[in-house]
């Protein structure tokens, strides 16, 4: 297992970490998932694609990212807006992710809701959660109720993390 990075050391962690899926943890070939073409394949080298051969890749730090807050004990949670959230699942199942996440908001629908839902489940309040999107909406909405927001651009990183990690623990 992984030793926590040298900024735990220095930081006040967030109560929840949400993720959201395309385009933040994973791409799905260019596309997003429910746009894919359902069913996935897992290809021999551990990969996914779907039936048309679209290659979906986690994106390259994600996994790291990951262990970095699993180690320093940290709650994570998914907050997918998806038409297929059933093909979310499973995609997180097909790389071994699903179980990483203690709660998951994978539906239509505004991500407030997501948030509203994950504040009444875990009784973490909003100033105590980190988020990560690839949408600016998303990040205007859920920045709203005064969730810590993070916009990502290029696929979650270890070098957002520290920044987010950073940032939160100023306001915090």
């Amino acid at each position: 297992m992984p030793t926590a990075s040298p900024v735990w050391n220095f930081m006040v962690p967030p109560g929840l970490v949400v993720f959201d899926l395309d385009f933040t943890l994973w791409d799905c070939g260019g596309l997003w998932i429910d746009c894919t073409s359902h069913p996935f394949i897992q290809t021999a080298d551990g990969g996914v694609s779907d039936s048309s051969g679209r290659r979906f890749r986690l994106y390259e730090e994600a996994e790291e990212i990951l262990d970095q807050l699993e180690s320093a004990e940290v709650s994570l949670a998914l907050a997918s807006r998806t038409e297929r959230p059933d093909w979310a699942v499973e995609l997180l199942n097909l790389w071994g992710l699903e179980e990483r996440f203690l709660y998951h908001e994978i539906y239509p629908g505004s991500k407030v809701t997501h948030f509203e839902s994950l504040r009444d489940r875990t009784g973490i309040h909003f100033r105590e959660m980190l988020f990560f999107d690839d949408e600016e909406r998303n990040i205007t909405e859920v920045g709203r109720l005064g969730v810590h927001c993070h916009h990502v651009k290029n696929g979650v990183s270890l070098s957002l993390l520290e920044a987010a990690l950073k940032s939160f623990s100023k306001k915090v």
